[in-house]
């Protein structure tokens, strides 16, 4: 194949095209039963928001940014949540907050096992490293075209491009937190005879806590992001009302969207902002590790003390 310059140019994007096809076509059942519990998390999240009244839902959020962040995110909540409804994005809004929702919950499923495995093998990390570097250098449009070919349009298809884009950083933060974990404190427990088990659930993960709810911020950040861009495959919510106010020219529908949206987002940084910096009570857990950990040599010198004393 030769361009107007007479140069051999390789038809990467008919291979691309012809690739993605083939994926459709020969492993569509593979892909429905990915975009199966999306589709369920995402209906059943859905329809609880839409169904709580108003007034109600408001003020819970309110109270959970109260309980995990500070009385003034709580007021910021509750304001911003009745200026939504006032300005008339109430149902447009909860189907946004599902569908970020949604791919909060996937995403933490998904990404913080993968970067527990990353943070417990340098093979596994230096496997995927170049899979997160490509997933976020790519933009965002461009995650929209095989979505589509594979998963189809709609808010389902959506939900699985907003979880791809956003899982990146829960991964790389998850394996950055347990890397980080002092050697001393590993070590400590080891020779106190904790098992890996017990290192990672009592030592590692308490002290990477903090680490890994910034990579949730960082998530929840992006799932907004990228709820609003997949409007243009069919997602609802507050993306397609700014998509629909900029194709009818209408400033005044799409300033709207946008202002519901950067409200929306705003309470959702704040408040995983607010989780992020609850310090964990790291030195109980270390303490209740190691604990456990000396529990049957004590029990061994016990038995050891009652047989000399029967000798």
């Amino acid at each position: 194949m030769f361009n107007a310059d007479n140069l051999y140019v390789v038809p990467l994007d008919q291979w691309i095209q012809v690739g993605v096809r083939w994926l459709a076509l020969h492993f569509r059942p593979l892909f429905q039963s990915i975009k199966w519990p999306v589709e369920t998390l995402l209906t059943a999240i859905d329809s609880l928001l839409h169904a709580v009244p108003f007034p109600v839902l408001a003020i819970c959020l309110a109270l959970i940014a109260w309980r995990i962040a500070s009385r003034g995110v709580a007021i910021f909540t509750l304001i911003s949540l009745i200026v939504i409804a006032f300005i008339g994005l109430w149902s447009e809004a909860m189907t946004t907050l599902s569908l970020i929702a949604t791919a909060i919950v996937v995403c933490v499923i998904v990404g913080i096992p993968i970067g527990i495995v990353c943070a417990r093998s340098d093979r596994a990390w230096t496997i995927i490293r170049p899979v997160l570097d490509v997933m976020q250098t790519t933009p965002s449009f461009v995650y929209l075209v095989p979505v589509v070919m594979l998963f189809g349009v709609g808010t389902v298809p959506g939900g699985v491009a907003v979880i791809v884009a956003a899982v990146p950083p829960l991964i790389r933060f998850t394996n950055l937190g347990i890397r980080m974990v002092d050697a001393e404190m590993i070590e400590a427990g080891r020779a106190f005879g904790a098992t890996n088990r017990q290192l990672l659930w009592e030592v590692q993960l308490p002290l990477a806590l903090p680490t890994i709810l910034g990579g949730l911020n960082q998530t929840v950040l992006m799932a907004m992001v990228m709820s609003v861009i997949v409007a243009m495959i069919g997602a609802e919510g507050l993306g397609l009302v700014v998509l629909q106010g900029l194709g009818r020219l209408d400033v005044g529908m799409a300033a709207v969207g946008g202002i519901a949206i950067v409200l929306l987002a705003m309470i959702l940084d704040r408040i995983t902002q607010g989780l992020a910096r609850q310090k964990p009570k790291s030195d109980r857990g270390i303490r209740t590790a190691l604990s456990r950990a000396l529990r049957p040599r004590r029990e061994d010198v016990e038995d050891l003390e009652a047989h000399h004393q029967q000798i």
